[in-house]
């Protein structure tokens, strides 16, 4: 592979363009080529959706780009035209008079998702889905516009983190009062953006015929082999079994640390020595990076290698950058794409682990036949980030130093468990949030309050006012621009956590079976995906409870 980023492009598609592709295309169908039909289509598919990533990431690489805000805007503005398509398209699929034929060339699963996306769209809602595009991206911008006064700096959001995990108790109070000041002077146009996208998203799922917005949120996320009822039950088993034990580990950082009480700005100081870091800078990291991954997996290495000579990492935080982290990918290149902040914190491993597991498995995936295998639905595609995170414990030493990787390890860990309580209670206020559509904003910070106080109940605000009054949520990007996403990341962990169990046993077999899952990508369905490594679904009884067990006695909590 000797492609670099700067060498990929991507035509502009217009309403005319898209128009006549798919003329061809359905008179190639017409004509009862069904093979050739499809493959134009998923070639069409593998542009736009590069078009679209680059696109996307362009803006979130400079939110202050006059040109790449233009081209956000415009690609929100045709959004709905390349969703009009796909769907038609889709449907004409499913009911063609020869199904067998069809099946054989996309794959059973396929059909099934297509199945699930045809009930998400109607041109009734175009308008709509252009509004949500832009409600979103304002919210990305409100928060990348952030700039912070704190001990002679002024930092954006995750320019903060350092300060909010520093060893000293008041610059860790100062840097979260700095945090929650910039969100309640913003407090009203926070409110009115989730407000607007609440009541857009409740009246998309009435026009669509839907009782309320979640259930078309489960379609739009492809959840074809569990429902909301599944995810309530998992959620109980994550408040039964795991937020006793955060809440135990809590407690001993207070005894360890010496306080009278636990302070919401005391929870991301996981370490009392203070949360080991990496061991150098951006360069360091990455060259170590290299030499982890040499030490792991043949074609781990080289594909990282690729990435970094490539081009397709950004990983240096800037001022106008949005904040967060996340993998992208360029169907038409076959390469994935790593977007992150680097802060000179813990959390610099952690989001390049995670973002290199993602891009791994689209790479390993690459030549799945279908372009809706290249990925897999999103609580499947999670279990390769998170899992990732964790394999790399053996290596890990050469980020942190040896003399911190076991205190690292055990920092990973501890707040593996503690993300639990807040993965669930993020999902747990989202259906409510859309099952109570016409609630006050003040009524949804009751909301959260009420439902943080079942989930984690060791958190003590203090005299940060906005998240005392309910206002945390509003921090969470998920929360506003990809709904219902975020209780994936803890059925993936529940997953990941099982991945470290088995390599604790077996490293060499547990990193065969990651990679074996990578290449999968998105051919079956999240539960079959999951039997497939050897894992047990989240949804079932115990799921939880052997890696509870042992990190319990890793953390010397039994």
């Amino acid at each position: 592979m000797n492609m670099n980023f700067s060498d990929i492009t991507a035509a502009t598609p217009t309403p005319e363009t898209l128009a006549a592709a798919y003329g061809a295309i359905n008179a190639r169908l017409d004509a009862g080529d069904i093979p050739g039909a499809v493959a134009d289509w998923e070639q069409l598919r593998r542009e736009t959706e590069t078009w679209s990533s680059l696109t996307h990431l362009r803006f979130e690489q400079d939110t202050k780009d006059e040109a790449a805000k233009a081209a956000r805007d415009y690609m929100d503005e045709l959004n709905p035209t390349v969703t009009s398509h796909l769907v038609a398209f889709k449907r004409r699929l499913l009911n063609h008079p020869d199904r067998g034929a069809v099946q054989a060339v996309t794959g059973a699963h396929a059909l099934r998702l297509w199945e699930m996306d045809v009930t998400t769209f109607d041109p009734i809602i175009e308008a709509d889905l252009i509004e949500e595009a832009k409600l979103d991206s304002r919210y990305t911008a409100l928060m990348a516009s952030a700039k912070i006064e704190i001990d002679g700096e002024t930092v954006n959001l995750s320019g903060l983190a350092p300060f909010t995990q520093s060893m000293d108790r008041d610059t860790r109070h100062r840097a979260e009062q700095a945090k929650w000041a910039f969100f309640a002077e913003h407090a009203e146009e926070f409110d009115e953006i989730y407000d607007s996208l609440v009541k857009l998203r409740d009246g998309m799922a009435k026009k669509l015929g839907f009782p309320s917005y979640t259930e078309l949120a489960y379609r739009r996320m492809r959840r074809v082999d569990y429902d909301a009822a599944d995810v309530a039950r998992y959620r109980a088993q994550v408040l039964e079994h795991v937020t006793p034990l955060v809440a135990k580990l809590m407690e001993a950082r207070r005894v360890a640390n010496g306080w009278d009480k636990l302070y919401f700005w005391d929870e991301s100081l996981t370490d009392p020595q203070g949360n080991p870091k990496p061991a150098g800078g951006h360069d360091f990291l990455v060259e170590q990076a290299q030499k982890m991954f040499d030490g792991m997996n043949a074609e781990l290495a080289a594909f990282f290698r690729t990435m970094n000579e490539n081009g397709f990492l950004d990983l240096k935080n800037r001022p106008t950058k949005a904040p967060g982290g996340f993998c992208t990918s360029f169907p038409t290149a076959g390469m994935p794409f790593i977007f992150a902040n680097f802060n000179g914190t813990h959390h610099d491993i952690d989001v390049f682990t995670h973002e290199m597991g993602h891009a791994f498995q689209n790479y390993q995936s690459r030549d799945q036949p279908g372009f809706d295998y290249l990925w897999p639905t999103m609580e499947s595609a999670e279990i390769h980030s998170m899992s990732l995170e964790s394999l790399a414990y053996p290596h890990i030493h050469l980020l942190v130093g040896e003399a911190v990787a076991d205190r690292y390890r055990r920092m990973h860990l501890t707040e593996s468990l503690a993300f639990l309580p807040y993965g669930v209670l993020v999902d747990h206020f989202q259906h409510e949030v859309y099952a109570n559509p016409g609630a006050t904003p003040a009524e949804r910070k009751a909301m959260w309050r009420r439902l943080e106080r079942m989930y984690e109940p060791w958190c003590d605000y203090g005299d940060l006012a906005h998240p005392a009054k309910g206002g945390y949520w509003q921090a969470q990007m998920h929360i506003y621009g990809s709904p219902f996403y975020y209780i994936d990341y803890t059925l993936a962990l529940c997953c990941a956590l099982q991945f470290w169990v088995k390599s604790r046993a077996d490293y060499d077999g547990a990193l065969r079976d990651y990679v074996a899952l990578c290449a999968r990508g998105g051919e079956a369905p999240f539960q079959a995906l999951v039997k497939s490594a050897g894992l047990i679904s989240p949804f079932a009884d115990g799921a939880l409870a052997d890696a509870v067990r042992q990190a319990e006695s890793v953390l010397s909590l039994q």
